[in-house]
């Protein structure tokens, strides 16, 4: 089971994202060659803020922009972090976007 996933896959399945810390870079090439940048959607599969989250952010992504759903639970460090604030969206510079999204803040973290 991989942690690197689609936002439009379902959000209720736990990733095994302990062992995983680090493997899913945060940009790919499409199979076109452009480039793809991977953002990083903290949350657990039992929050129903993470499950809105997932789909207002479904509704802004298209083929240059990948998140990968990272489940907190999985992981003590993660769940350390994370756990009071998720859903937490991570930019691939590493800046992070907590809950609560609005459309105005999603679309200047995704351009930004």
């Amino acid at each position: 089971l991989t942690a690197c996933r689609r936002a439009s896959s379902s959000f209720t399945a736990h990733a095994l994202y302990a062992w995983h810390v680090g493997t899913c870079r945060s940009t790919r090439t499409n199979p076109f060659g452009a480039h793809v940048e991977t953002f990083k959607l903290y949350g657990t599969s039992a929050c129903h803020l993470c499950e809105i989250a997932q789909a207002m952010i479904t509704a802004h992504t298209d083929q240059d922009l990948d998140v990968m759903e990272v489940d907190i639970s999985d992981s003590d460090t993660l769940f350390e972090r994370y756990g009071l604030r998720i859903p937490v969206l991570q930019h691939p510079d590493g800046r992070e976007l907590d809950w609560p999204f609005t459309e105005v803040g999603l679309q200047g973290f995704f351009a930004s």
